[in-house]
């Protein structure tokens, strides 16, 4: 989402003469888009800080300015901090607010108005910004719902992303047309609980997740669609159906469980226990038997037993997941968890995430070995390492490496994979099949 509102951000300046640069000592404004989910990424934000404050003290010598900007959730969360911390910051705004960028801006050049914007209203945000500028290759993503009402223990997004809020349908549909029309074959569809998704106009019945993926298969281009991050508890029989009958929905899905234990789900308020998520796992693969499937994990969150990392080890073998991300408990002040009694020691942290990642990657390295000798779609969007080489998508978001004239970059083209590797896999252009339109992608 943080990689959607940086694009939405370059679209706000455009208008008013900005444009993106990759180096950092071109740039006249430097914006640090930022996550508060774990404390060490709240940590960088300072560090970098530090260094951008010297490049702006040389450009002031030599005649330059330099604004510098921190947006995104540790600006919400940390706002006043960073003004106090950080005085020559110029302006420091939450997720809500980067549409009032170009105001903002004016604000500092004029030295009038507040450095400080976290206000939350995010149907205002939407309905002010601008139609993208034009699509940055095949593959986009594309915010239909932001915020949260969960208030799992562990989490800040309540705090600083808000209440949930659903975009109306009509204008995620007008906003995907757009993409296609500039190009793009990929959708991702993004929220912070995107199968929370109801997006129907004031005083009309809601619209979920798995009826929006039905009408955005019928948008003339769009040959995939993907959705992240969902909620275990707000998958419901439609969307279920959508994987099952929507063939541009790819067989992939990210479903965060967080651990396999009922008492640490439980401590987390979680609304799912380890039974419900097995049994959600099963109806999802009886309807789309490929369906591959990454989760999140965290490990040494406060009273955590040997007995619950066990449970939580013996969900992992159960469901077997494609990849995941896994970290130790990192608490964030003002949530419940932070308070909690029977913390963890971080010695015991380190050592369970070491044995939950060597079997997550022992469960990668296999479902990719059983990949081998398929023909699948590989979405090529990118230039490889190698000389001649492109990289591209599975359907089951491996990344793919094939030796391809570049008149394929952007489109969907057969592979038959030969290799296997720790987090990708190798192929060779199959030609064929690609002029006969074959759509293989078995992988056990």
């Amino acid at each position: 989402m943080n990689v959607y509102d940086a694009e939405r951000m370059v679209d706000v300046l455009s208008p008013i003469g900005y444009l993106a640069t990759n180096t950092v000592e071109d740039a006249d404004l430097v914006i640090l888009n930022t996550c508060h989910i774990r404390e060490k990424a709240s940590e960088k934000v300072y560090s970098e800080l530090g260094r951008l404050r010297v490049l702006q003290e040389k450009n002031q010598k030599n005649g330059r300015s330099l604004m510098i900007a921190v947006a995104g959730c540790v600006a919400q969360a940390e706002g006043e901090e960073i003004i106090s911390r950080a005085p020559f910051v110029d302006m420091v705004f939450g997720p809500q607010a980067y549409h009032k960028l170009p105001e903002m801006i004016a604000h500092v050049s004029r030295k009038v108005g507040k450095p400080l914007e976290t206000e939350f209203d995010t149907q205002l945000k939407f309905d002010q910004l601008p139609k993208q500028q034009g699509a940055q290759g095949s593959q986009a993503f594309l915010t239909i719902q932001e915020g949260c009402d969960k208030f799992c223990t562990f989490c800040v997004v309540p705090y600083t992303r808000g209440a949930e809020f659903s975009r109306p349908m009509p204008d995620v549909m007008q906003e995907a047309k757009h993409l296609v029309a500039a190009g793009v074959a990929e959708i991702t569809l993004l929220g912070q609980n995107v199968n929370a998704y109801h997006g129907a106009e004031k005083g009309e019945a809601a619209i979920g997740l798995g009826r929006l993926i039905a009408e955005l298969e019928t948008i003339d281009g769009l040959e995939r669609i993907r959705y992240t991050t969902s909620y275990p508890a707000e998958v419901d029989d439609q969307l279920i159906e959508a994987h099952r009958d929507v063939k541009a929905l790819m067989p992939f899905l990210h479903l965060p469980v967080q651990s396999g234990s009922d008492t640490i789900l439980k401590a987390m308020n979680r609304r799912h226990n380890a039974a419900e998520y097995r049994d959600l796992v099963k109806r999802l693969r009886d309807a789309r038997p490929d369906l591959a499937l990454s989760s999140d994990f965290i490990v040494g969150f406060p009273g955590e037993t040997n007995a619950d990392f066990d449970a939580t080890m013996n969900l992992i073998k159960d469901v077997k997941y494609t990849q995941a991300y896994s970290f130790k408990y990192s608490p964030r002040p003002g949530t419940p968890a932070a308070l909690m009694p029977m913390q963890v020691d971080e010695a015991v942290k380190s050592e369970r995430l070491a044995q939950l990642q060597d079997l997550i990657n022992n469960q990668q390295k296999a479902f990719n070995e059983s990949c081998v000798g398929t023909n699948m779609p590989v979405l090529l969007d990118r230039v490889g390492r190698h000389e001649g080489q492109l990289v591209g998508r599975s359907p089951y978001m491996q990344a793919v490496h094939v030796v391809a004239d570049a008149q394929w970059m952007g489109k969907i083209v057969n592979v038959d994979i030969t290799n296997a590797h720790a987090n990708s896999l190798s192929g060779t252009l199959s030609v064929d099949k690609n002029k006969n339109g074959s759509d293989e992608r078995v992988c056990a």
